[in-house]
């Protein structure tokens, strides 16, 4: 097998099913690639449109079922069922084009032992979705982010072969073996042509207790990173470099947190907000990470 399309998925099922049928429906031979899928615990429909899709798979599609336990843990479940000679890693809510198997491929046989980074491009919709082509516009400079990119498997295992499991909370699972990577001396190459969209709605209503809950959990696992990898691409992935933090302190000490929760715990939910609201959502929650990384930076 030449590769492996390797995809958690937790309560998304009314996008898991046009993420599998997009992975089904690829210009490459059926039997250059597989499917990985880990549901990762979900408590709703999601087993049965797994099961509904099926028929569509054809012979290479695993499904592996697990209690939830968190991306990491199931990136890891997924990796030890994959047989493909180069992993590549989406997410559920990623709906790769046709030739997104083949560019990959294409990539690994011209350029060789190297992460490929494929190109995202944001959509509100994936029933109405922009043209495939890349632009400035769609630019990211994250070396390893499991959107879209793939790398072969044996320079994966040189690496350590599994997602780090500390990293429960929040993410950064995917940066942080991208730093093991890095420090393998692994070359990236970026091919525009492996296009994925990467569904973004609009933002809308908040649930402002559990948007905190997530940026603050998002500050701790930002140290978790950061004291594993001390380098300063992660203190600036994590907002943890000097301008950064000075900024950070004079937003905690404002109190501008305590006088925007009122406003932002009126928004409507599933409404569009406004750009007063956007603005005060963000800044709520820029202030919430901020208060929360000082926290555990200066945590022993």
């Amino acid at each position: 097998m030449r590769l492996t399309i390797q995809l958690c998925t937790y309560k998304r099922p009314h996008l898991l099913a046009r993420v599998l049928e997009a992975c089904f429906e690829q210009t490459a031979p059926a039997s250059a690639y597989e499917v990985v899928l880990v549901n990762d615990g979900s408590p709703d429909e999601t087993p049965a449109v797994i099961e509904r899709l099926r028929p569509l798979a054809g012979d290479n599609f695993t499904v592996v079922h697990q209690a939830n336990a968190g991306l990491a843990k199931a990136r890891n479940a997924g990796l030890a069922r994959s047989t493909g000679e180069r992993i590549a890693f989406i997410d559920d809510d990623v709906l790769p084009t046709p030739v997104f198997v083949a560019e990959h491929l294409r990539s690994d046989e011209r350029d060789g032992d190297v992460i490929v980074r494929g190109a995202v491009i944001n959509t509100a919709s994936f029933d109405r979705l922009p043209p495939p082509i890349w632009s400035l516009a769609n630019y990211s400079g994250n070396y390893f982010w499991t959107s879209n990119v793939s790398v072969r498997r044996a320079r994966l295992d040189r690496a350590g072969a599994r997602f780090d499991e500390s990293f429960a909370e929040y993410g950064w699972e995917d940066i942080e073996i991208g730093m093991r990577l890095r420090e393998l001396g692994t070359r990236a190459v970026f091919n525009k042509l492996a296009v994925a969209f990467h569904f973004k709605p609009p933002p809308a209503g908040v649930n402002v207790a559990g948007m905190l809950r997530q940026v603050r959990a998002q500050a701790r696992t930002g140290v978790q990173l950061e004291r594993k990898h001390p380098h300063w691409r992660v203190a600036l992935a994590v907002g943890d470099t000097v301008p950064q933090r000075w900024l950070g302190k004079t937003l905690v000490r404002s109190g501008i947190g305590r006088r925007l929760e009122p406003l932002v715990a009126q928004i409507a939910p599933n409404r569009p907000l406004n750009f007063v609201q956007r603005a005060a959502v963000g800044m709520l929650a820029t202030q919430a990470y901020y208060d929360e990384l000082l926290r555990a930076r200066n945590a022993p």
